[in-house]
């Protein structure tokens, strides 16, 4: 019986010693992990500071142009009165021009209205 009692502690060392090794495993597998979660958690937060430098040089050349652009606004607006300008000079223009058609018409009229009344002077004799 000393015999079945040295088997069976011998039995139950062996699945003690087994289990141990199993959960030492499972242990260490999970430190193995965890260690691997970390080293990509840095990795990760390495290029999230990269990506905050961009950040931060894309906020700084931003500024940049935006201050470049407030300069450039003064041009525009005065593009804009310039091209205000010569709309309004086109309209005056185009009025000026009806008015000198209108007056050459007027005149044309008048000259063939004297030339009608006037017959003589359409053909002056020649002084040679």
């Amino acid at each position: 019986m000393a015999e079945d009692r040295d088997d069976l502690a011998d039995s139950l060392n062996d699945l003690f010693t087994n289990v141990s090794c199993m959960v030492k495993s499972e242990l260490q597998g999970t430190n193995n992990l965890l260690n691997l979660v970390e080293k990509m958690n840095l990795r990760v937060a390495a290029e999230y500071n990269d990506f905050g430098d961009v950040a931060a040089g894309l906020r700084v050349f931003a500024e940049q142009m935006k201050s470049k652009s407030g300069g450039l606004d003064e041009y525009v607006r005065q593009i804009e009165a310039i091209e205000k300008q010569v709309t309004d000079f086109e309209a005056v223009t185009s009025i000026l021009d009806r008015y000198v058609s209108l007056l050459e018409s007027k005149v044309r009229s008048s000259y063939q209205r004297h030339l009608h009344h006037n017959p003589q002077q359409q053909q002056r004799p020649s002084s040679s």
